[in-house]
């Protein structure tokens, strides 16, 4: 029996179980989690320094805080995200007990990214447990520092029957998609995705997949091109670019291209210093291999800031492309590094068209100081999300579900959101062995009478919860001669 196997079938055994139901039992490996992220901040900054060259002060800014901020919220709200939630009667249901009621799906397999290690994986982990699932955790063997420390210090904290870290690269990921879960949760690019939905397809289980693409960053001549440009660049520039929602490129008037330029300049200089390659906050590409893939993407366009870089280092300084080609290689792929293209069109009309002829992006990001503008792109495109006059800030808002649409993914979480992602919201009716006469409408012989009684019923529509007391028994006591009238018959 395989490592792999063996931790589903442990994480299988132990939600048997039933501990993981019980939201006392929830709420303590929450807080454990909580005093995992809080405890351990020197090993997780120091295996994404080695990973990522992530500075001190961006490790919690980026991944922890976040963390710690969702976990929060979740053992405030636990209690009333797993309680039965009423949902609105009818005319058949008026004395009925009607509710939904949230259940643990079983044991999810939650399979991390490497470029926000901490984030995109206990993220999703959070959500698991809150809703009293199991959960196999696949830490991205890309990050190699971070994926050992994972494997090393989370199971110190977590029950490791229910929450086992599984570790290796493709080989073991493939031996874990043998086996059957309850939902997979992935986070990463297009290609692995389609092969995890393959896998997944198998045992007819569902998948939520956070993918990324090429998020659009239209620029209104109507807007404060000086913080506009301060906050792209941030968007743009952290992490070195190797963020799922980072802007991929910017669209705006060919009359503003040179001072958006030379805005994104200036902010770099200010963010990074004269020389971003001994700069601490600035962070490097992951490996080599990247750093070859993203060089290649340059081939064919016009270098207007930046462009300097050093293989050994893995360092790719920040860069801007001036009036890039749409059929440029830059253009055909998602970017995923510290490469931003500008490319020019002469309207919103166009900037709409541009967006809508490619893939659903994951992150739509509109800069304009006119409303209406802003929700006439809202409503004539479509993608994962949208944030105007920012960039990357409606991943922290844990009110709103965090996910993409069509190629940039499916399902979402954060919050309220990633809880019911991952559980099964059971409708339930609860009737009573009595007041038989108002069902001889529905049961054989069928006549006219008793069909235009069923009409009147199923099609009836009241606001129960509009109604007053007295409103509501009057209508009880209506209900309840029209079943005498019935049964005596």
């Amino acid at each position: 029996m395989s490592r792999e196997q063996k931790a589903v079938d442990r994480a299988r055994k132990a939600f048997l179980t039933g501990r993981s139901k019980s939201l006392e039992y929830r709420v303590t490996q929450l807080k454990n989690l909580l005093r995992f992220v809080r405890e351990r901040q020197t090993e997780i900054s120091e295996g994404l320094k080695k990973d990522l060259r992530r500075s001190e002060c961006g490790t919690p800014l980026y991944e922890t805080l976040g963390l710690e901020s969702e976990i929060d919220l979740a053992v405030r709200n636990l209690k009333q995200w797993a309680a039965p939630r009423p949902v609105s009667k009818s005319m058949m249901t008026i004395s009925d007990q009607v509710y939904i009621q949230p259940e643990p799906l079983g044991v999810v397999l939650v399979i991390g990214a490497w470029n926000y290690p901490w984030a995109v994986t206990i993220g999703p982990l959070i959500g698991a447990i809150a809703a009293g699932n199991a959960a196999v955790i696949k830490p991205s063997e890309v990050s190699s520092h971070t994926c050992k420390v994972m494997e090393d210090l989370l199971p110190l904290y977590l029950d490791k029957e229910l929450y086992p870290v599984v570790t290796g690269g493709v080989t073991e990921t493939q031996e874990l998609l043998k086996h059957r879960f309850d939902h997979i949760f992935y986070t990463g690019n297009g290609t692995v995705a389609k092969i995890i939905m393959e896998a997944a397809a198998k045992h007819l289980t569902p998948t939520t997949l956070e993918l990324g693409g090429k998020s659009p960053c239209y620029i209104d001549k109507n807007c404060d091109l000086s913080i506009a440009c301060r906050r792209i660049a941030w968007g743009k520039y952290s992490n070195c670019g190797q963020t799922c929602i980072a802007p991929d490129y910017i669209l705006c008037d060919p009359s503003m291209q040179d001072r958006v330029i030379e805005e994104i300049k200036k902010n770099i200089k200010e963010f990074y210093t004269e020389d971003p390659k001994k700069c601490l906050d600035y962070g490097r590409i992951i490996n080599q291999r990247h750093f070859k893939r993203l060089m290649a993407l340059l081939e064919g366009s016009t270098i207007a800031v930046g462009g300097e870089n050093e293989e050994s280092e893995c360092y790719i300084g920040p860069t801007v492309l001036r009036d890039v080609n749409p059929d440029a290689k830059v253009m055909q792929e998602e970017i995923f590094g510290p490469l931003l293209p500008i490319l020019t069109v002469s309207s919103a009309d166009e900037a709409i068209k541009f967006i809508n002829q490619r893939e659903k992006p994951l992150a739509l990001y509109i800069f304009s100081s006119d409303n209406k503008l802003i929700k006439r792109l809202i409503a004539e495109t479509s993608s994962g999300g949208v944030l105007a006059n920012d960039c990357l800030m409606h991943f922290s808002v844990t009110s709103l579900p965090f996910g993409g649409v069509g190629n940039s993914g499916m399902g979402h979480y954060h919050g309220k959101y990633g809880f019911d992602n991952l559980s099964h919201l059971r409708g339930c009716l609860i009737k009573q062995l009595k007041m038989e006469g108002v069902n001889k409408m529905r049961y054989p012989p069928h006549t006219a009478d008793k069909l235009g009684w069923a009409r009147f019923f199923i099609l009836k529509h009241v606001d129960f919860g509009s109604l007053g007391r007295m409103a509501l028994l009057a209508l009880m006591a209506v209900f309840v001669a029209v079943i005498l009238q019935e049964y005596l018959r």
